[in-house]
């Protein structure tokens, strides 16, 4: 579909939106209709959404038809009802019976899916990090103010019982004040070598891949993962998994934009294309003497953790799975906790939020996943630019730093900023 007629279509489907796409208020149990769009996360996605009563997976989306085929498939499999399996995802925003976007796609598609699906008069449930780059993050926010929509970011840990447990003690003062948290993130992550230019395989749809962001040559080892390494589309691990602690790590402070940011490390393991660090340590100072520390290891799984609170009386470290366990000044383990990564409640979230007409009701509300992914852009910008940022503390902006501030917005495709500019 050329962008013209995409338009056309997109104006059109916002205008009918307000009276076509509405899910009845007086009924707890009415259907939420959903399409899911990049089906790599998105298969898991896909089924746990099927599984939920009365709601109903109507398209599985990817840009690749085998990956759509595959999923679709494994929906059928998991409740008995075959979604159809589609390759352009404005087919789900021109369905007027469809509720809500599950975006899963690649990063660079994040913010540009959510904010064409609000305007089209979908609710979004966007996958971590929501945005790419900064200014991103903030249309999407207005996006769901004007259209009253339904955004949450995937960062499911802020459903789980047991995360929810041991912030309520760091609040309640268990462990004393609390300066301090620490984050982590461990892998083994191996070489992705040099890519060569290549004829785009036939089961895949690269242009439209590359959506929003300036087109470059198609290189065989961009897809369907590596694009996490290359800044043109991803936000490197910090971006990938250290949204998770991050956020994590402002719950239990209870803290929101930091006023300092700096960065430290680089690539040191493998000789090939990658862009982003392997190695890293970021760390965030806040008000009030409050500061976050984010440890990195793409490349080496000698560690374990993923957020630990230290305060006057002792610390409550907590895994990713969300288990918890409290220790007093001397190390003495003296309670504990169990519960899950929070995937089901997430899901189970957003969908009350639909189905109770109350945007807001999210506990990963697009804003509160802006203010968590604008760490993770700010880490990235210190680390690229090698110098310590000052933060306006109100809204996240760099202060004094003209050269690091043109990181906030990226270069797009023809277009797309008139497209994702919301006023």
């Amino acid at each position: 579909m050329e962008r013209r007629d995409f338009l056309k279509a997109t104006a059109a489907t916002t205008a009918a939106a307000t009276t076509s796409n509405a899910i009845a208020q007086d009924s707890p149990n009415e259907k939420i209709v959903i399409g899911v769009m990049g089906l790599s996360r998105g298969r898991s996605l896909a089924v746990r959404f099927a599984e939920r009563p009365n709601v109903e997976i109507k398209y599985v989306c990817d840009v690749d038809s085998e990956r759509a085929e595959s999923a679709a498939k494994l929906v059928q499999g998991a409740v008995d009802k075959t979604p159809e399996a589609i390759t352009d995802f404005r087919q789900i925003l021109d369905d007027k019976s469809v509720d809500a976007l599950v975006c899963a796609a690649p990063n660079h598609w994040h913010a540009p899916a959510t904010i064409l699906a609000c305007k089209a008069g979908k609710h979004v449930y966007v996958e971590k990090p929501c945005s790419h780059n900064p200014w991103e993050g903030e249309m999407m926010v207005k996006a769901a103010r004007k259209y009253k929509r339904a955004v949450q970011m995937g960062s499911q840990r802020r459903s789980s019982v047991s995360m929810q447990e041991a912030v309520q003690l760091i609040k309640d003062g268990a462990i004393g004040e609390v300066h301090h948290a620490r984050t982590h993130y461990f892998s083994a992550r191996g070489s992705i070598g040099t890519g060569e230019q290549a004829e785009v395989p036939p089961h895949i749809n690269y242009e439209d891949w590359q959506g929003p962001a300036p087109r470059v040559p198609f290189v065989n080892n961009y897809l369907h993962y590596n694009w996490h390494w290359f800044w043109h589309w991803g936000n490197g691990e910090l971006g990938n998994n250290g949204v998770h602690s991050l956020d994590a790590a402002r719950m239990g402070l209870g803290v929101d934009f930091p006023v300092q940011v700096s960065s430290s490390g680089g690539r040191y393991f493998f000789d090939d294309d990658q862009q982003t660090p392997d190695t890293s340590t970021v760390t965030y100072r806040f008000a009030d003497d409050k500061f976050v520390t984010w440890q990195g290891l793409s490349c080496n799984r000698n560690g374990s953790g993923f957020v630990d609170f230290y305060g006057r009386d002792g610390c409550i470290k907590v895994d990713g799975n969300s288990n918890w366990k409290m220790y007093d000044r001397s190390n003495k383990e003296v309670k504990s906790g169990t519960g899950n990564n929070g995937d089901i409640e997430h899901i189970e979230n957003f969908l009350d939020a639909i189905r109770s007409d109350t945007p807001l009701a999210l506990n990963a509300e697009i804003q509160i996943g802006h203010t968590s992914t604008m760490l993770c852009h700010l880490g990235n910008i210190a680390q690229r630019t090698g110098r310590t940022l000052s933060i306006n503390p109100k809204n996240g902006h760099i202060v004094g730093d003209d050269a690091a501030m043109k990181y906030w917005q990226r270069d797009y495709a023809d277009g797309w900023v008139e497209d994702l500019t919301i006023t």
